[in-house]
C-alpha cells in the first residue's frame, strides 16, 4: 500500500460518516426476489412498496428503498433473482416483512394478457414472518420465494384469475465484520483489512470511543492496519478470520508512541 494512500485517508479522518458511531449499531438489508416455475408465459407483479418491522407491533414499521415497478416473476426463477429493496436497520431482532402490491398485476397465457385481481388489504400491505436477529456490521439478504403456481387461482370458470401470494422468506448473511477498540483515543488512527495487496474495508475509529467496525466484509484472512495520526506508531495484525454472519472482535488494542 503506498503511503500517500494512508495520508489521503487520514485527512478525512474529520468526516464524521467515517467514523465507528455511523455503524457500530446498524445492519444492512437487502430484499430480494425470486420464484419457482410455473405453467405460464407471464406472471406481472405490481410492487409499490417493501416495510420491515423490527418491533413487533403496528408503530414499528420501516420504509426500505424500494425499486418499485412491474415484475415478471417468472424471469427469476432457477436460481435468479432480482433486488427489490434495501435499509440500514438497527441491529436486534425483526419480525415481519410488509409487502405492498399496485394494481397493475396481469397473467399472460396462450399469448394473451389477463388481469390478476388483488384483494385490498394485500395491496395494503402482504405481511410476512420473518423472525430473524440481525449482527451490527453484517449484511443480510432476505429471500422472498415467490410461489406463483400457488399463487394464481382461477375464479371459477369465468376465465377471471386472481392473486393470492404465496411466498416464502428465507434470511441469510451475506458477510462478516471486524470491531475492535484503540487506546488512547487521541491516536485516532485509520483501520485498514486488506487481503492480498488489496484494501478491501476502511474505518476510522471513532473519536471519543476509539471503536472502530469494518463491514460488508467476505469470508477469509485479512490483514489489519492500523495506522495513527503522527506521533503514534502503525501497528500490523496478521492472520485476523472472518466468517459469514459473525463479527470478529480484535478487543483493546494499545497504540505506542
Amino acid at each position: 500500500m503506498k503511503k500517500s494512500i494512508f495520508a489521503i485517508l487520514l485527512s478525512l479522518a474529520t468526516f464524521t460518516f467515517f467514523a465507528c458511531s455511523d455503524n457500530e449499531s446498524v445492519a444492512t438489508v437487502e430484499i430480494r426476489l425470486t420464484d419457482a416455475p410455473a405453467d405460464y408465459q407471464e406472471v406481472n407483479v405490481d410492487i409499490q412498496g417493501v416495510e420491515i418491522n423490527s418491533q413487533d407491533d403496528e408503530g414499528g414499521w420501516i420504509a426500505m428503498d424500494v425499486n418499485e415497478g412491474i415484475y415478471n416473476i417468472l424471469e427469476f426463477t432457477d436460481g435468479l433473482d432480482t433486488l427489490l429493496a434495501t435499509a440500514q436497520l438497527p441491529a436486534g431482532k425483526i419480525s415481519q416483512i410488509r409487502l405492498k402490491l399496485g394494481p397493475n398485476n396481469s397473467l399472460k397465457i396462450a399469448d394473451h394478457y389477463v388481469a390478476l385481481k388483488t384483494p385490498s388489504g394485500q395491496q395494503s400491505g402482504l405481511k410476512l414472518l420473518v423472525n430473524t436477529t440481525l449482527e451490527a456490521g453484517v449484511t443480510y439478504k432476505i429471500l422472498l420465494d415467490f410461489d406463483a403456481a400457488r399463487s394464481i387461482v382461477p375464479a371459477g370458470s369465468t376465465g377471471k384469475y386472481n392473486l393470492k401470494p404465496v411466498i416464502r422468506t428465507i434470511t441469510e448473511a451475506t458477510s462478516g465484520a471486524i470491531r475492535g477498540q484503540v487506546t488512547p483515543i487521541e491516536s485516532v488512527p485509520a483501520v485498514f483489512a486488506i487481503s492480498g495487496t488489496d484494501t478491501v474495508g476502511t474505518a476510522f475509529a471513532d473519536s471519543t470511543s476509539g471503536k472502530f467496525l469494518i463491514q460488508g466484509l467476505a469470508a477469509g484472512s485479512y490483514s489489519i492496519s492500523i495506522a495513527p495520526k503522527a506521533g503514534f506508531q502503525t501497528l500490523n495484525k496478521e492472520g485476523v478470520a472472518v466468517s459469514i454472519g459473525n463479527v470478529t472482535d480484535l478487543g483493546l488494542i494499545e497504540i505506542k508512541h
